[in-house]
């Protein structure tokens, strides 16, 4: 992957890691019930989980275009109409709540954390379907495919860690600041899916 190319999915992981999703919520109301040292292992188990996604994500598109190159265009432009659909969905979205009861807040185990972590990224069909949309859009048909796999899952891996970090760090002042400006919040999230749907299938 060429550096200018990876400043773009930098970028645009970062963007999409501070959206509303389900682990970003989970690592947010463990950091709130256990500490964000011990939501560390949320995050770890959702950093997995996120990898073996994107794996599948990208290597079965890789398939794909070993039979033709012809798909990746039909992928870019599939995957940018998805993300336009998603961001004129997160727009719509109510404001993100987190709910804490007495049900919640038992002490749990590191490996208890880790499996809630890694299951909120592995059983979210629309994850999957995501990857297939976001990836084919920093595709390069003319190398290594293991290699971009590398750069892109440790890229994404890295800034989801560190953006679901933060959030379960300040997570007792990020609660009520979502719900007081959470609509507003979602919007400028789903403008963000909106360009990045427009946008990337753009690029040459």
């Amino acid at each position: 992957m060429q550096f200018d190319t990876w400043l773009i999915f930098l970028a645009t992981a970062l963007g999409l890691s501070l959206s509303p999703g389900p682990n970003g919520l989970l690592a947010l109301t463990h950091g709130a019930l256990h500490g964000h040292r011990r939501t560390l292992f949320t995050i770890a188990g959702g950093a997995f989980g996120f990898t073996a996604v994107i794996a599948l994500s990208l290597f079965g598109i890789g398939a794909l275009i070993l039979a033709s190159l012809f798909w990746l265009t039909v992928l870019k432009w599939l995957g940018g109409a998805y993300l336009v659909w998603l961001g004129i969905q997160v727009w719509r979205a109510p404001p993100v709540v987190v709910q804490i009861d007495a049900s919640t807040q038992r002490r749990r185990t590191g490996s208890s954390l880790f499996r809630q972590g890694a299951l909120s990224a592995l059983t979210n069909p629309k994850g999957l379907l995501f990857f297939v949309a976001f990836l084919p859009q920093f595709i390069d048909p003319r190398r290594s495919l293991l290699a971009q796999f590398a750069v892109m899952a440790g890229t994404f891996a890295l800034t989801e860690v560190l953006t679901e970090f933060t959030l379960a760090a300040a997570a007792h002042r990020i609660r009520p600041w979502l719900a007081r400006v959470g609509r507003r919040f979602n919007r400028a999230c789903g403008g963000v899916f909106i360009a990045i749907g427009v946008a990337l299938p753009l690029r040459a």
